[in-house]
């Protein structure tokens, strides 16, 4: 991956240089500093986050988004311990109501808890990254927020489509990892 990124970089340049001499410097400087932009403000966001997810750790919250969440990750995480089971449910909650930046750092730290010290993913992990990754959103609070802030009059008019397209990819993910258990 790393040598396709460094080919995609060179055959910029190499493009912006034929295209246009004198703006190489200025993107390569732009970019450069749209990075460390990007990898500032996404370190505050986490922060936060990290921070909110804390205080649901001590408060006891987490715990009882763990009771709540107890019968699908008994069913989906089988043989997990409380203290990842407790990251899976926050995971599980954040993404539900579309808060992709406090789930996150619960589903770094539910990997972490997961890890019995191995070179590969475990079944569990794989469950988990799948459905973090298709994260079935009730309320998809990011999208509704980005809508809004570019103008939509009904930013909500997102809900069900993304419900519906939620609830499938969810399912279909955790059908093909569980297929793939029996195996």
């Amino acid at each position: 991956m790393n040598g396709i990124f460094i080919v995609v970089t060179v055959i910029g340049i190499i493009l912006i240089s034929i295209r246009n001499p004198d703006a190489v410097i200025g993107v390569m400087l732009e970019g450069g500093t749209n990075a460390i932009d990007l990898g500032i403000r996404l370190l505050a966001i986490y922060a936060v986050w990290m921070s909110v997810l804390n205080m649901l750790e001590k408060s006891g919250i987490s715990k009882g988004l763990t009771g709540l969440f107890r019968p699908i990750t008994d069913r989906l995480f089988k043989g997990e311990s409380d203290k990842a089971k407790g990251y899976i449910s926050v995971n599980l909650a954040s993404n539900m109501l579309g808060l992709g930046g406090a789930a996150t750092p619960a589903g770094i730290n539910a990997i972490k808890a997961m890890d019995k010290g191995g070179t590969t993913a475990t079944k569990n992990m794989v469950m988990l990254i799948v459905i973090n990754a298709t994260s079935l959103q009730l309320l998809p609070a990011t999208v509704m927020a980005m809508m809004s802030s570019h103008g939509s009059e009904r930013p909500s008019s997102i809900i069900l489509p993304s419900l519906i397209s939620t609830a499938i990819s969810t399912g279909l993910g955790i059908l093909m990892v569980s297929l793939k258990r029996e195996k």
